[in-house]
């Protein structure tokens, strides 16, 4: 991680869960931290050391808001230099089936921030890394539900219906960013970290119900702190 240091990262979904944890241990270990939160107010209140305080600037971003995207990212570009780190691990999640005329609203909430969210932050991060030249890293905070949608009836939930599907579009865009990078002659790199079940306010209510192994968020931001730390021919 010492490469990193002093470099600046933008964290989305930042104020809790694994995007707190993520940003938490990334200014700990000498990142300059964005964390963009639609609650920004939440990260002020994280148990950091004073120097890694100093380190973290945290704005309020709706990311679905394209617009709003664009002028935070201008911002840091304009204010700190550029963005070197992107982590994308804002999310929701709500219960429901795909089929009711009811949900309408948290279906397109769960899309437009986990795919726009993402393809607006992404786009953004990796224009300020070409601009510069920097060989920066975008990681996804993906899901095993990006790869495999369990058996609805063997769970007794809908929670894994319009979050499998936005998972498996981010699956699709992380390997379209991976070429996409690469076609633009960069060496801008990119991961996707598939956690499993993790003690989130978005999820932890799960947590108990089911006899499974559960994650910490630390325990994904260890995960991300590993793909930081990889040499610059490694892509995880």
């Amino acid at each position: 991680m010492e490469r990193w240091r002093n470099r600046v990262a933008v964290v989305t979904g930042g104020s809790s869960g694994i995007g707190a944890a993520i940003l938490t241990d990334l200014a700990e270990a000498g990142v300059t931290v964005v964390g963009l939160s639609r609650h920004p107010d939440c990260i002020r209140t994280f148990d950091l050391t004073p120097e890694a305080r100093s380190r973290v600037h945290p704005i309020q971003c709706d990311v679905t808001n394209e617009e709003v995207v664009k002028t935070t990212f201008k911002w840091i570009d304009d204010n700190l230099g550029g963005i070197d780190i992107l982590v994308n691990s804002a999310g929701v999640v709500y219960q429901g089936e795909l089929t009711d005329p009811n949900l309408t609203r948290q279906i397109r909430e769960t899309l437009d921030v986990q795919i726009m969210g993402t393809l607006f932050c992404t786009r953004e991060a990796f224009q300020s890394m070409k601009r510069r030249n920097f060989d920066g890293h975008v990681i996804n905070i993906n899901s095993i539900e990006g790869h495999n949608v369990v058996n609805l009836l063997e769970f007794i939930t809908t929670f894994f219906t319009s979050y499998a599907a936005s998972k498996f579009a981010l699956t699709a865009m992380h390997e379209t960013y991976r070429q996409e990078f690469a076609n633009a002659g960069t060496k801008v790199k990119v991961s996707s970290v598939s956690a499993g079940m993790t003690n989130t306010p978005i999820g932890g209510y799960l947590v108990g119900n089911y006899d499974m192994p559960i994650l910490n968020p630390k325990d994904v931001s260890n995960a991300v702190l590993y793909c930081l730390g990889t040499p610059p021919h490694v892509q995880v």
